[in-house]
């Protein structure tokens, strides 16, 4: 039987994410198959959080696309969502962050290679957010998931120019001031499988936004968010002045 929660500080640190209830996390790992051939082991499967965590991530998708492309109509709205957070791309979300080599399977699992299948860290990503969402709510839930969701976007909406925050803040600093925004890594921490990134974005040579993320785009599209927001905002004030 596996030690309880082995090797949970790792990913926690690669997910940018502290659990208060660990257990959760660890529930969340666990297939049934290695319930089914370790009857004592006393976390449970992740099946539960599975069906939790696919509501919660479709909710924050159709919540983020209405919100970000108020043109559109349900039935588009709709098929963006769903390739969005069709399997294929939930299993992509899992690699990132390492997820599949903590799963905890039975050994016919293992052997048939379940750690690298795709209904399998599909799953077990649906599992993850489930348990994310029981321990920090949905703001929590959405600074951990938002990043991906909008990565994915560029590979979804090929034919939507503003298709992601950067793209969305390129396109309204050039029409704004005929200038581009700029990033800058102003921090890398973690070793290397567990990386870390802080990333600035500037304007006209001022900080308009800061963000971090497992990668560098994750983060240069966090701190592209930021900006277009603040900036937006500070457009939408000096206009009602």
């Amino acid at each position: 039987m596996a030690v309880p929660f082995e090797g949970l500080d790792q990913l926690q640190e690669v997910m940018g994410v502290t659990f208060l209830d660990v257990g959760l996390l660890q529930r969340a790992l666990t297939h049934a198959s290695y319930v089914n051939e370790n009857p004592d082991w006393m976390w449970g499967d992740n099946e539960r959080l599975e069906y939790l965590g696919d509501a919660v991530i479709d909710f924050v998708a159709a919540e983020h696309l209405y919100h970000q492309f108020p043109s559109w109509d349900e039935g588009k709205l709709t098929g963006v969502r769903t390739d969005l957070v069709r399997a294929e791309a939930l299993a992509r979300f899992a690699q990132q962050v390492e997820l599949g080599q903590h799963l905890l399977l039975g050994r016919g699992e293992e052997q048939s290679g379940g750690r690298e299948r795709v209904a399998m860290l599909c799953d077990a990503y649906e599992a993850l957010i489930g348990a994310l969402y029981l321990d920090q709510g949905l703001q929590g839930t959405c600074k951990f998931l938002l990043p991906f969701l909008e990565a994915g976007l560029g590979e979804v909406v090929d034919d939507v120019p503003a298709r992601d925050a950067k793209t969305r803040l390129q396109e309204w600093t050039q029409a704004q001031y005929h200038e581009p925004p700029s990033y800058v890594t102003v921090q890398e921490r973690g070793p290397d499988h567990a990386k870390e990134f802080t990333v600035q974005v500037y304007v006209l040579g001022e900080v308009r936004g800061e963000g971090a993320g497992r990668s560098k785009q994750i983060a240069e599209q966090a701190a592209a968010q930021v900006a277009l927001k603040a900036l937006l905002e500070r457009e939408t004030k000096l206009g009602s002045v």
